[in-house]
């Protein structure tokens, strides 16, 4: 089934890879019962806005199946973005404000990269946790990555996050340790990549009534959920939704940032990621940048090498989880449905007025 998107607003980036047809109010699914209507909000940085789009709308596109998906995107306020990305946004998001007056049934809501060591103190917090509230009692399910998850656990129970000693950055295999449908037909174990300074720990989610449905033994709790009124929060603290070269280029990115001073350490090499091939090509490049600390070391960088001999190992089962997500949202929405067609047509049936003693 193509992705619906709302009306003229798709970007160009996919237009060329997909043909996306445009919803519009005469579509049949454009929102009926049968229809998932999402909002997707992006808050990603500028580097990986339009790579993070993408990423989304490729496992939505491979997830959905026979089930329409109509895709809308929102921008929150107060994210810092260069004029470029102010033009993006300009051309494909919504403002954040125009969603609380849409027909929605699920949001998905990407982190950022944080600049305050308290979440609380970042400029767009007053509109990221009025999301989230309103997602509380608007939609059947909410997901969240990364930071997101971090600010929603924050904001909702308290739960601080913790940094890490050094990023946790890689693809880590992880098991599942509760039944849930949202793991149903997933493969054993169920591996996803992980790009974070910072993770939640297991024992707080616990004691405040999150379940946690997956955790690797090296990366710590990776999927969890929790019923928050009418919604089912989803979270993520690795990324599914990554395309087979985002952590190439996130390490390549870091590499630049060391050769530029921007940082003192060369990066730590994603795990369970590279070849060995391509894990000795890497290494020697780093040998070379160590010793001659330079930005234009950079064109020694074996990027294009490397790059053909990636897999993305945590395809199938990112897409099994967002199929039964999805599955789990057309449910909700047409038990909904069926609970306001019973209740208008109650309300339509004539009462018998009680006899007059």
């Amino acid at each position: 089934m193509a992705l619906l998107m709302d009306g003229g607003r798709i970007p160009p980036r996919w237009l060329e890879k997909k043909p996306v047809r445009p919803a519009r109010s005469q579509d049949r699914y454009d929102s009926g019962a049968e229809c998932v209507e999402i909002a997707l909000i992006n808050n990603m940085p500028d580097a990986a806005l339009e790579d993070t789009e993408m990423q989304f709308m490729e496992l939505l596109d491979a997830a959905s199946g026979e089930i329409p998906v109509r895709l809308k995107l929102y921008s929150l306020p107060n994210v810092p973005r260069s004029d470029r990305g102010q033009q993006h946004l300009g051309s494909f998001y919504l403002e954040v404000d125009r969603l609380w007056d849409s027909q929605c049934d699920a949001v998905i809501m990407t982190g950022t990269e944080p600049r305050q060591p308290d979440l609380r103190q970042e400029p767009y917090w007053p509109a990221l946790t009025d999301v989230l509230d309103w997602a509380e009692g608007n939609t059947a399910s909410t997901i969240l990555s990364c930071l997101a998850a971090h600010a929603s656990v924050l904001h909702s129970d308290g739960i601080p996050r913790h940094p890490l000693p050094d990023k946790q950055f890689g693809v880590f295999e992880s098991q599942r340790v509760l039944d849930h449908e949202l793991t149903r037909h997933a493969g054993r174990p169920m591996g996803f990549p992980h790009s974070r300074w910072n993770e939640v720990r297991e024992d707080a989610l616990l004691s405040c009534g999150y379940d946690v449905l997956t955790k690797s033994s090296q990366a710590g709790v990776d999927l969890f959920v929790k019923q928050k009124k009418k919604s089912l929060f989803v979270y993520f603290q690795g990324h599914p939704e990554y395309g087979v070269r985002t952590l190439l280029k996130e390490y390549r990115r870091d590499i630049k940032r060391f050769l530029r001073r921007e940082r003192e350490t060369y990066p730590t090499m994603p795990q369970g990621y590279f070849d060995a091939a391509a894990t000795q090509l890497l290494i020697e490049f780093q040998e070379t940048a160590g010793a001659h600390r330079r930005e234009e070391q950079l064109v020694f960088f074996p990027e294009a090498v490397v790059a053909g001999s990636l897999q993305n190992t945590w395809q199938s089962s990112a897409t099994c989880v967002y199929r039964n997500w999805l599955q789990y949202v057309l449910t909700k929405k047409a038990e909904t449905s069926v609970f306001a067609a019973m209740a208008a047509s109650y309300a339509r049936v004539p009462r018998k007025r009680s006899a007059v003693s």
